[in-house]
C-alpha cells in the first residue's frame, strides 16, 4: 500500500484552476480501484492519497499522470508501507508481511 503525499509548489489560484481535472483524475484511479482515500491537508498546502498496489514504479507512473504534475503544480512522496492491520472494510486490502 502507498501513502501519496502532494505538496502544493504553486499558489492556491493556479490549485483552484487546475482542481476539476484533478478531480476527474482522481476519479479514473478509484474506478478502477487504484485510490481508496484521498484529501486535502491541514493546513492546505497539499493532499494525501492512500493508494493500494503492489507494483511502486507502477504507482509513481500514475502520480506523473496527475494534471497537478503535468501543469507542475505539485510535488509527490511516495510512502510505501505493508499494510498488515486493517478495519474490517479493508480486509480485501490487507498484507502480509514477506516470507
Amino acid at each position: 500500500m502507498f501513502v501519496l503525499e502532494l505538496t502544493y509548489t504553486a499558489s492556491l489560484d493556479r490549485i483552484d484552476a487546475a482542481l476539476p481535472a484533478h478531480v476527474e483524475w482522481l476519479g479514473r484511479h478509484y474506478a478502477d480501484g487504484t485510490f481508496l482515500a484521498s484529501g486535502r491537508k491541514v493546513p492546505r498546502d497539499g493532499g494525501v492519497i492512500l493508494a493500494t498496489g503492489d507494483d511502486r514504479a507502477a504507482i509513481e507512473a500514475v502520480t506523473r499522470t496527475d494534471p497537478f504534475v503535468v501543469d507542475g503544480l505539485v510535488e509527490y512522496t511516495v510512502t510505501e508501507f505493508l499494510a498488515t492491520t486493517v478495519a474490517p472494510v479493508l480486509e480485501a486490502h490487507r498484507q502480509r508481511l514477506p516470507a
